[in-house]
């Protein structure tokens, strides 16, 4: 069954103000998140990585009409300092962070994780983990009236996934770092998940070793036999972000065709 077309989307989220960081392209998770969440109703922040990604990232958030668009490197503090800025000024709140950024060097990735080098290691966990620690503390005074932080997590968190390298264990903290994050901020009224996608042909997963033969996998042995798209990715972010969701806190939502499922 397909998602329904925009126009029969409920403004769930009308009103509501959005930062999305992640978007690379339009075939980004984080880009189907930020278009979901605006088809919902919210008004969406989107940023990107450099000059280089911009002309590919710009695009799309005139077509979400984002009203702040900035670069941000999330190792470069100013950058964070200015985005947090800008959304103060601008909205003086916010309700929906999506962090959806993930590196590990080609180096860490691809050899074994015992063999990692610890520079690889800590780049890996600060850009993909810490990061979104950093991002929620900043958040956290925005988001007086309660609200909903996601990020993006994967299998290989919790089962050894080939090829996936170093990053199984950098997801694994990061799931850690929501439940506990899920746990100080409940009493705010701000709800923390991650979500886990199945494997989708994104820029970041272009780094993993015969990652085509993976998708492959996912199709014929999933419930589903097909792989999963941004915009049902999206979908579930506007579900979490949503009062829908109101008593959930602290999951990882997988939307994987059901393949988690499979031992």
């Amino acid at each position: 069954m397909a998602l329904p077309d925009e126009t029969d989307l409920p403004p769930i989220l009308a009103g509501r103000k959005a930062l999305v960081v992640g978007v690379a392209n339009e075939h980004s998770i984080a880009w189907g998140c930020a278009r979901a969440l605006r088809r919902a109703g919210a008004d969406i922040a989107m940023t990107y990585l450099n000059e280089k990604a911009r002309p590919h990232v710009e695009p799309l958030a005139r077509a979400v009409e984002a009203p702040i668009f900035l670069p941000l490197d999330v190792r470069d503090r100013a950058q964070v300092d200015a985005l947090f800025d800008a959304v103060a000024r601008k909205w003086d709140r916010l309700d929906v962070l999506v962090h959806s950024i993930a590196f590990a060097p080609k180096e860490a990735l691809q050899g074994r994780v015992t063999d990692c080098p610890r520079d690889g290691f800590l780049a890996a966990m600060d850009v993909s983990c810490w990061s979104f620690l950093d991002l929620a503390r900043r958040a956290e005074p925005l988001m007086r009236q309660g609200g909903a932080m996601v990020t993006m997590t994967y299998l290989g968190a919790n089962e050894v996934v080939e090829n996936y390298g170093v990053m199984g264990p950098v997801k694994a903290a990061l799931e850690s770092a929501v439940r506990y994050v899920a746990t100080e901020l409940g009493p705010k009224g701000i709800r923390v998940h991650a979500v886990s996608p199945g494997p989708l042909a994104t820029r970041a997963a272009s780094g993993i070793r015969d990652f085509d033969a993976l998708m492959k996998q996912v199709v014929v042995r999933a419930p589903a036999h097909r792989l999963v798209t941004i915009d049902e990715i999206g979908a579930a972010c506007v579900f979490l972000a949503s009062p829908y969701a109101a008593a959930m806190t602290g999951e990882t939502l997988y939307i994987d065709g059901g393949y988690h499922v499979l031992a």
